[in-house]
């Protein structure tokens, strides 16, 4: 243990007081020199968090620009799927209106009312009997003969 001595004029009273100020102011340097790190890596989080965050909003913004153009290529594959079941020329597909299936489907048969019945192949030669190709030109030469050039 430092042995005890006691002051007894002020110039030591000053002496142990300035000693005991530049302990301090170093000490308080040295805290202050901390803080000021500890401020700086702050910062640099602070930084680092803001441009996560925007860089978080840009890609919600382009996941929701995604999602909106998936949920319309859905919907005109319904619209498109529903026209070629009711009979709906494809070129009318894309007129056809409503938020989900029941409702496009219904829009589509309302139309199909309107645009007329759903087109049927021939089953037969809508001439009457089918003819060869061969009776049909010498058909036409026969017409032409003496009539021609």
């Amino acid at each position: 243990m430092a042995e005890f001595t006691p002051i007894t004029t002020q110039e030591q009273l000053e002496a142990v007081l300035a000693e005991k100020l530049k302990e301090r102011e170093k000490g308080a340097s040295k805290e202050l020199e901390e803080l000021r790190e500890k401020a700086g890596r702050v910062q640099g989080l602070e930084k680092a968090l803001k441009d996560a965050n925007a860089k978080a909003a840009g890609q919600e913004k382009e996941a929701g620009e995604l999602r909106a153009k998936i949920k319309g290529y859905e919907t005109t594959e319904v619209k498109t799927r529903i026209a070629h079941e009711v009979g709906i020329p494809y070129e009318l597909a894309g007129r056809l209106s409503g938020e989900d299936e029941e409702s496009i489907r219904k829009d589509a048969e309302n139309m199909m009312k309107l645009v007329g019945r759903k087109p049927t192949a021939p089953l037969a030669d809508p001439e009457g009997i089918a003819k060869d190709k061969d009776e049909e030109l010498r058909k036409m030469l026969h017409e032409l003969d003496g009539k021609g050039e």
